[in-house]
This record gives structure tokens, sequence and C-alpha cells, in this order.
């Protein structure tokens, strides 16, 4: 068993990295390439994503081949993906961070600036805020509803078929904190960071 971290230059990616491999302790590889045959060859895979939408998807577009090798992978293949922050976001369309930015088209829906309620609310959404868990999801198998995980973004996605999304987090309204759909799962926010809960979700994606 082998999951694989994708590496695309979307950032600095230590903290995903350096949780994935204390939550395998050796039970499964970790690997970490943007090398398309081992992608391939993988048994799960993870899609971090820090920046904007518009630079990441640029980055993914960047490596020859491997927008195609991911559509392989998660939807002709069907192997679980988990996507992180921007990773998530990615699913997605179409993205308006930066500029109009088409995505992988996996979820339909689109990735909108939050609505801050003209500066109501601070803009990065960054810190501890709670999940509520709206459906059963493998991820989620042992961490409670409400349970607290840590966010950092200015961008949410709004997918068109709501019975995607697992949990949400009230800020300035409900905003999608995670999704799942089949074998590609999603959290807006960063389990790599989220202390307990957020290894027992990774622990939860690297064990499905």
């Amino acid at each position: 068993m082998n999951v694989t971290i994708v590496d695309y230059n979307s950032g600095n990616i230590s903290s995903v990295i350096n949780s994935f491999k204390e939550v395998a302790k050796g039970k499964v590889s970790i690997e970490v390439t943007s090398d398309l045959g081992k992608i391939k060859s993988s048994d799960k895979l993870v899609l971090p994503g820090q920046g904007s939408f518009k630079s990441c998807i640029d980055a993914l577009k960047n490596i020859n081949g491997l927008v195609d090798t991911l559509n392989e992978f998660a939807i002709n293949n069907k192997k679980p993906l988990l996507g992180i922050c921007v990773g998530l976001q990615m699913f997605a369309s179409t993205g308006y961070e930066e500029t109009e930015t088409k995505g992988l088209g996996w979820i339909s829906g689109k990735v909108l600036k939050i609505n801050n309620q003209n500066g109501k609310y601070k803009l990065p959404h960054i810190g501890w805020n709670q999940i509520n868990i709206v459906k059963e999801s493998k991820i989620f198998k042992s961490i409670e509803n409400n349970s607290h995980m840590y966010f950092v973004h200015s961008y949410e996605f709004i997918p068109e078929d709501k019975n995607v999304i697992s949990a949400t987090t009230d800020y300035s309204s409900s905003i999608v904190s995670s999704v799942e759909k089949e074998n590609i799962f999603g959290t807006q926010f960063h389990p790599e960071k989220s202390d307990k809960m957020g290894l027992k979700i990774i622990d939860n994606f690297i064990t499905l």
C-alpha cells in the first residue's frame, strides 16, 4: 500500500508530508513526487494546495501530462484522492480568484470569494473553527461532530450538488468545509494543522 503526495510546486507542503509520515508510521509508504508513472501506480493520492486557485491550476498544467494523469487516477480508475485546501477547490468547474480560471471539473461548482458582509468578517478566514458534519463520510470515522479544525482561506467552494457536502463551517455564512463524492475527498481545512482530530482524518484516509 502506498500513498503519494503530488508535488507540483504549489507552495510549502512540508507540514502535509510530515503529518502523513507521522500517521503512516511505516504501515504504508508515503511518497512525494511529480513523477507521472509513480502517481499512476499509487494506491491513493493527496493533492495539497497553497496559494491562489489560478497559481495552483497553472502549476498543475506546467507539469506535462499531470492533469490527464490525475483525471485517469480519480475519474477513470476511481482510486481514492484527498484534496486539501486549494487542492479541494481545484475539484470545481471554475474558480474566480485573480481571474476566471477553469478547474479540474470533477465536482460541478464554483470557487468564489467568501462574502465577508462588508468587512464584518475578516478575510482570510484563519484559525480554529468547528465543523458541522452533515453526512456520514469515511474520513470522519471516529471524528466527533463540532470538532475544531484549522482554516486559512479567503475563497470557498460552492458545489452545485449539495449532496457532495460532508461538513460545513459557520463563518460569514455556512461554508463548505469538506466534500465526498465516491472516491474523491476534500477538506477546506488543513488536517495536517488540526492536531489529533486532523491526524485521525489523515489516518482514516490512509486506511480506507
